[in-house]
């Protein structure tokens, strides 16, 4: 990990800090249940919004649309362009 310092003393890292949200996300054929991950002072829109290919799910059971699960696995990639919606479970 590097550190880098400014001339007023704030300093930056290679690491993001980001929360963990649980949260339900449709795609175009699957449900997928998992933590994605938003930055302290951002909403999920804004992080869905980012110029990245992928969004990273974390401990996800991937359904299909009849409800069966398909997949469960600790890290899936979703690709942005497939996610219909993405509802905080805090929410449901």
């Amino acid at each position: 990990m590097t550190i880098e310092f400014d001339d007023k003393g704030k300093f930056y890292t290679d690491l993001i800090k980001k929360n963990p949200v649980p949260a339900t996300i449709m795609t175009l054929t699957f449900k997928i249940s998992g933590v994605i991950y938003v930055r302290p002072d951002q909403r999920i829109k804004d992080e869905l919004d980012l110029n990245e290919k992928f969004l990273a799910v974390t401990d996800a059971k991937v359904y299909s649309l009849q409800g069966e699960i398909m997949y469960q696995c600790g890290f899936i990639a979703v690709q942005r362009t497939q996610i219909v919606w993405v509802i905080p479970d805090s929410e449901l």
